[in-house]
């Protein structure tokens, strides 16, 4: 059977459909941004500007100390342990200039959760910001980190823009004086110059830890070919220059935010305007500010986005494009948006696996709550998770991914790597995981996850469409469903709620119960609400459904 071509008549114009890769390093698209526009913002930090020159001269710099002082090999793997900032953006490229692997770790983790990504990856050196030393403490020295480079991220706080800046930002530069901390100042004056660079494009480049459904997270091995091969695309895609300013709002750490806030708008030359913490009030007087071109958010950040009373007073005209992934955006906040801004939400897919998405909405032509179309050079379908048979269009299964962007494989996990793949129709596919359909026209919808689903008296429910239903609830701000015990029905839908201040003492279980009998289908109704104050998150934002399940398991 030839590639998956349904989608091919809702092609964005104009951009081809299929692109050739860079066959250079990531680290190569920094260089060349530097010498184009070496006087160009390439990061705006709180009012504080960052050259192209500056940038590049400080990632050599700390490229140089790596290897010179601290002994970095190619290949040897750097962990890097900070929330969004010049230091994680100047430290992932310097890691990869010095030809080593960026170990990217969530700045949520603890002590504990930290040991197993500097063991399992065999780090022995870090970069780190300072409010993250109490954590990364424990593992200095006998723990395992030889070498700690510390940041502090006021060094580069160089001027007050009369912004609202998090405590922990400002915060004066901290010295633990232990011999295996530098500080970050220090190794960037010492100015060492790196080695020629000998990383190519099939070399590994970036470890990020996923957590799957099962076991301790593991490491996802991605190229440099496989992280340019979404970059170059997302370039292509939404047919942007090097004009372009991004809100550097959602985590670097994660791919998406590493992606869409770094990568691209490097390698196009742009800018990105950056926040270390997500705060309403200041993402809309940056994009007001810097005249911000693009924002990627996740539904939680666009929620509160939107519900923000003061939004109307911001000039946010410069916004061509907003868009996202991770969950599917409800249909009444996607609306909202739309009503507010003029502009629909652009939902991608994809998974850490495949270095970002594998399949985007065409700019042209999107759809609500819509994985969108396979990517550049992607082939995708989907397949009875149980047979492996190929189904057709509206049947859901697993969705399979074949394309440039499809990781490696598991570090030092075989027998995962091999459950992870899959050999259909002459080519090796990606096992997604994820539930989906495609629809006569070949844009794709996701489910939910393979284990994500509730089973009522035989009635399939999937959570995310119960969810996507309840947001369009004047008194909801926020929902989670799972499944509950029933003696009678074996499962049945629970929603965990968080309520707009507005309806806090005012609206029922009871009230939300009788609201959704009347919006779906008898068995996808919820027939028990909690009401929360707030629902636990993941270290990128999203909400944190498989935590709710389990503690409702234990009861």
């Amino acid at each position: 059977m030839a590639a998956f071509t349904r989608h091919h008549p809702f092609w964005p114009p104009a951009v081809p459909k299929s692109l050739s890769v860079p066959r250079t390093g990531i680290h190569y698209n920094l260089e060349i941004s530097a010498r184009r526009y070496p006087q160009k913002t390439a990061i705006a930090y709180y009012g504080s500007p960052i050259s192209y020159e500056a940038l590049a001269r400080q990632v050599e710099a700390l490229a140089g100390f790596l290897q010179r002082r601290c002994g970095v090999a190619r290949g040897e793997r750097v962990l890097l342990y900070a929330q969004n900032s010049p230091q994680f953006i100047i430290g992932y490229y310097a890691i990869l200039r010095a030809d080593a692997v960026v170990v990217p770790v969530n700045p949520m983790n603890r002590s504990e959760e930290l040991a197993h990504y500097i063991g399992d990856s065999d780090a022995r050196l870090a970069l780190a910001a300072q409010e993250l030393y109490r954590e990364i403490e424990p593992h200095l020295g006998a723990g395992g980190i030889a070498r700690c480079i510390l940041a502090a991220y006021s060094d580069y706080l160089t001027a007050d823009a009369g912004l609202k800046v998090p405590d922990f930002v400002r915060s004066p530069r901290l010295d633990p004086k232990r011999a295996e901390i530098t500080l970050w100042c220090e190794a960037i004056a010492a100015d060492c110059a790196p080695d020629v660079s000998q990383a190519g494009p099939d070399d590994l480049a970036v470890l990020p830890y996923t957590s799957g459904t099962t076991g301790l997270p593991k490491g996802c091995m991605l190229t440099h070919s496989n992280i340019l091969a979404t970059s170059t695309g997302a370039c292509a895609w939404s047919q942007t220059s090097s004009e372009t300013v991004v809100l550097g709002v959602l985590p670097m750490f994660h791919l998406t935010g590493m992606q869409a806030n770094m990568n691209v708008p490097i390698q196009l030359g742009g800018t990105t305007v950056l926040m270390t913490r997500w705060d309403r009030d200041t993402a809309a007087e940056l994009i007001q500010r810097h005249r911000v071109t693009g924002v990627t958010g996740i539904t939680t950040m666009i929620v509160d986005f939107l519900a923000n009373p003061e939004l109307g007073r911001y000039d946010l005209s410069s916004i061509t494009r907003f868009g996202g992934g991770g969950a599917s955006m409800p249909e009444a906040v996607a609306a909202k948006l739309e009503r507010m801004l003029g502009l629909p939400y652009l939902e991608g897919y994809g998974l850490t696996e495949t270095a970002a998405p594998s399949h985007a909405n065409p700019v042209q032509r999107p759809k609500r709550q819509c994985a969108g179309i396979p990517y550049f050079d992607t082939d995708a379908r989907v397949i009875d998770p149980v047979s492996l048979q190929e189904l057709g269009p509206n049947e859901v299964g697993e969705i399979i991914i074949h394309g440039p962007q499809v990781f490696r494989g598991y570090w030092k996990q075989d027998r995962a790597t091999a459950d992870a793949f899959i050999d259909h129709d002459g080519k090796r596919f990606l096992r997604s995981g994820d539930l989906g359909y495609y629809d006569e026209e070949g844009y794709f919808f996701i489910t939910d996850r393979l284990k994500r689903m509730i089973n009522c008296s035989g009635f399939k429910v999937w959570p995310a469409e119960v969810e996507a239903m309840l947001y369009a609830h004047p008194d909801i701000q926020e929902a989670c469903v799972i499944g509950t015990r029933d003696e009678h029905r074996g499962e049945t839908v629970k929603a965990v709620v968080v309520l707009k201040a507005a309806a806090k003492g005012r609206a029922a279980p009871e009230d939300i119960i009788a609201w959704a009998r009347d919006k779906m289908a008898a068995y996808k109704a919820p027939r028990v609400v909690q009401f929360v104050d707030a629902l636990p998150k993941t270290g990128t934002g999203k909400v944190f459904w498989r935590k709710l399940q389990e503690e409702e398991n234990a009861k």
